[in-house]
């Protein structure tokens, strides 16, 4: 079975990816170097943090033929108190956000502490902000979003940040947000597939959560496949995916005698940016994790890792708890039997 080192390095593979740089070699004994002489975009240190090496960054500027500078694709890397993300300058919203979400960092550990030992956020105090830290011509502005039509939806929502206030207030920038129809799906079914994976961390020790929007074909009369979806803000600034993905990593010692064998489970769901009934089976959003790499152009974790694991339905219930919460926000009384996530 891979390593906790191993697991946090194929998760980080992503940026990898998104970079457009070669990912990180990710084996059970630890992370290496593929053998190449092209230094990889995510370096993996000896305690499993990533980062990026100067040498990758430098070396894409090489080229006599880039003397005047590098075009992009420019990703720009968000590490943020609870979450790290890819943002994207061309749709104006994270090519993904990526989670570490334990029952300490959620803040329901007896036993440890929340990472920073802080008082909890309250989002009450928190209000969506513009990106300072991003180019001002490709960030996505609160105007955008006004009279829309779509919810400024959470990629990481602010329940899983609950460790600070400012943590809690990152998941507010709008680098974290991109467009979701309001009612039915942002403020309903999406809050409880994230309610599902919060509730991951009752079974398993470590749960990575990474939010993928997608833009996904779709068939016309004419038998062409085709991607449309809309822009919003005047002018045109800001895209609206037209699905959402889920992927889920979580693992557990496979027994208390050898806890340091990881049982691996992984699983991806695809929604779309829609209406969806309360009744739909969350099962009935099951994508295969190569589906969602390929539509995302993204590797999320090794075939080391994808061929130890076992699909996250076969190793808990894929059953989302309708919980309205935007109902108990707006009547006090119900306040005591459902309680909305802060």
């Amino acid at each position: 079975m891979p390593s906790a080192v191993a697991i946090h390095a194929a998760c980080f593979a992503v940026g990898a990816v998104v970079g457009g740089g070669v990912a990180a070699v990710v084996s059970a004994r630890g992370s290496r170097r593929p053998e190449s002489t092209v230094p990889p975009i995510v370096e993996i240190g000896p305690t499993g943090d990533a980062k990026l090496p100067s040498a990758a960054v430098s070396g894409a500027l090489v080229s006599p033929v880039l003397k005047y500078g590098h075009p992009g694709p420019v990703p720009d890397l968000l590490v943020r108190k609870a979450y790290t993300a890819a943002y994207d300058r061309r749709h104006r919203h994270p090519a993904w956000t990526a989670e570490h979400l334990t029952l300490a960092s959620l803040g329901k550990s007896a036993l440890l502490p929340s990472p920073d030992g802080s008082e909890n956020g309250d989002r009450s105090k928190s209000i969506f902000t513009e990106d300072e830290t991003l180019p001002v011509p490709f960030r996505a502005k609160l105007q955008d979003y006004f009279r829309s039509g779509y919810d400024r939806g959470h990629m990481v929502p602010a329940a899983d940040a609950k460790t600070s206030q400012e943590a809690m207030n990152e998941t507010f920038l709008l680098s974290n947000i991109a467009p979701q129809v309001g009612d039915g799906f942002n403020r309903h079914y999406w809050a409880y597939v994230e309610d599902w994976c919060r509730r991951l961390t009752n079974s398993f020790a470590d749960v990575y959560v990474f939010t993928i929007p997608l833009y996904l074909p779709h068939k016309d009369p004419d038998g062409k496949w085709r991607v449309t979806y809309e822009v919003i803000g005047s002018p045109p600034n800001v895209s609206v995916p037209t699905h959402f993905a889920k992927v889920v990593l979580a693992s557990r010692p496979s027994s208390p005698k050898t806890p340091d064998v990881l049982e691996i489970s992984t699983g991806a769901f695809v929604l779309p940016n829609t209406i969806i009934s309360d009744e739909a089976p969350f099962e009935s959003f099951v994508a295969p994790v190569e589906a969602v790499e390929r539509a995302a152009g993204l590797t999320l974790f090794s075939d080391a890792v994808k061929n130890a694991s076992k699909h996250i339905c076969q190793t808990t219930k894929c059953e989302v708890i309708v919980r309205r919460f935007d109902e108990a926000r707006k009547r006090p009384e119900l306040r005591r039997t459902v309680s909305a996530p802060k």
